[in-house]
C-alpha cells in the first residue's frame, strides 16, 4: 500500500478541502438533526457563493450496447471531478459506500465524497478510483 505522505498524494485535494470546509460551515450554521434535503439544499447555496461549477441531482446513466441498463443519480458533481454523496446519520454505512463504489466503477469519476452529517458532528470518507 502506497503511503500519503503529503496532500499532493491526494487526488484534487484542494477541491476536497473546499468541499469538505463547506460540510463543516453548514454543520456550524444549522447543526444536526434535519432531512438529507435540508442539508443538499445549504449545500447548494455554498457552492452558489463560491466559484466551483456543481451540477445537482447529475444524472449518470449505465450503458450496455448503448442501450440504458440503469439509471444514477449523484446527490452533486463538482467541477465535473468530483460526485458528492450527502447522507444523514450513521445507518446504512455499508451500503453508502457499495454506492460510491458502484458510482465510480460505471462513470468516468474518479473520486466521491461521502459527506454524512451526525449527532456527533460531519463525517467524512473520501474513496478514490484505483483502477
Amino acid at each position: 500500500m502506497t503511503e500519503i505522505k503529503n496532500k499532493k498524494d491526494f487526488l484534487y485535494p484542494e477541491l476536497s478541502y473546499q468541499i469538505i470546509g463547506i460540510a463543516y460551515a453548514i454543520y456550524n450554521q444549522i447543526g444536526f438533526g434535519h432531512l438529507e434535503k435540508t442539508y443538499c439544499n445549504a449545500f447548494e447555496e455554498y457552492l452558489k457563493h463560491t466559484s466551483l461549477k456543481y451540477t445537482r441531482e447529475f444524472y449518470y446513466p449505465v450503458k450496455i450496447f448503448d442501450k440504458i441498463v440503469a439509471k444514477n443519480f449523484f446527490d452533486f458533481l463538482v467541477e465535473n471531478k468530483v460526485i458528492l454523496e450527502i447522507k444523514i446519520g450513521t445507518e446504512g454505512y455499508r451500503e453508502v459506500c457499495s454506492q460510491a463504489f458502484k458510482y465510480l466503477k460505471s462513470s468516468d469519476y474518479k473520486l466521491v465524497i461521502i459527506i454524512r452529517f451526525t449527532k456527533n458532528g460531519v463525517k467524512i470518507k473520501r474513496i478514490p478510483k484505483f483502477y
